[in-house]
């Protein structure tokens, strides 16, 4: 399940040319600078509320509304009809599908999102990728480096994978949600369809069409006067 086309429907991106003779999905990651070096050409088509800063080496497309207080430094490629919310920060080496939501107060760097991908409340995705409807709930946080200097390992069917990746966050399959403030650790594999539900520390790699349930007990006590 780690190959870009198992994850990811390569349709639902105008760039995924960034995954080409990449064996594991992650490997596009490394390829973003190159790729953004060679196929951006800044442009600006978008509609801005308010004041916004945006770098030199920026293309936003058509219908896209870039809203008050948003950083977009670059290099970086935003889509059609894309929200871009107030106080946004949007760094180096990200591409951004058609259809897409960059919430208040979120910060994206080194990261694909294909198109309808949502990122809406209070996020920091890094060296991550989100597919085709992937949608993270208030608060999630895409953790891409380990405390240790090493490069990120997965562990698979007991197996272990070196990525040789330093900052790896997430891949984020196809229609895959994630609840508000559950945090996704370096290396988190998540396959399409499933979803995490609020407040999950998550560790690992999930199959496609599963449910992670945070199943903490509550205790409920009379409250005196």
């Amino acid at each position: 399940m780690f190959k870009p086309e198992d994850l990811f429907d390569l349709g639902q991106s105008e760039h995924s040319g960034v995954f080409e003779g990449c064996q594991y999905a992650w490997e596009a990651l490394a390829k973003l600078d190159t790729y953004l070096a060679a196929n951006l050409r800044p442009a600006l088509h978008h509609v801005c509320v308010g004041d916004a800063f945006i770098g030199d080496r920026v293309f936003i497309g058509k219908g896209t509304v870039v809203e008050d207080g948003a950083m977009i430094k670059g290099p970086v490629i935003i889509g059609r009809n894309c929200q871009i919310r107030h106080n946004a920060y949007v760094r180096e080496n990200v591409i951004i599908g058609d259809d897409c939501v960059v919430g208040n107060s979120c910060e994206l760097k080194s990261t694909i999102l294909f198109n309808h991908a949502a990122v809406p409340h209070f996020n920091y995705v890094g060296d991550s990728i989100l597919g085709y409807r992937a949608h993270l709930g208030a608060g999630v946080k895409i953790s891409n480096l380990k405390l240790s200097s090493s490069s990120v390992v997965l562990e698979f069917e007991g197996k272990r994978i070196d990525t040789g990746l330093r900052k790896f966050g997430a891949l984020l399959g196809d229609n895959t949600d994630i609840g508000c403030n559950a945090v996704l650790n370096p290396g988190s594999i998540i396959g399409r369809r499933s979803a995490i539900y609020a407040n999950v520390n998550w560790r690992g790699i999930l199959p496609p069409d599963r449910i992670v349930k945070n199943r903490a007990a509550f205790e409920v006590i009379e409250r005196r006067r």
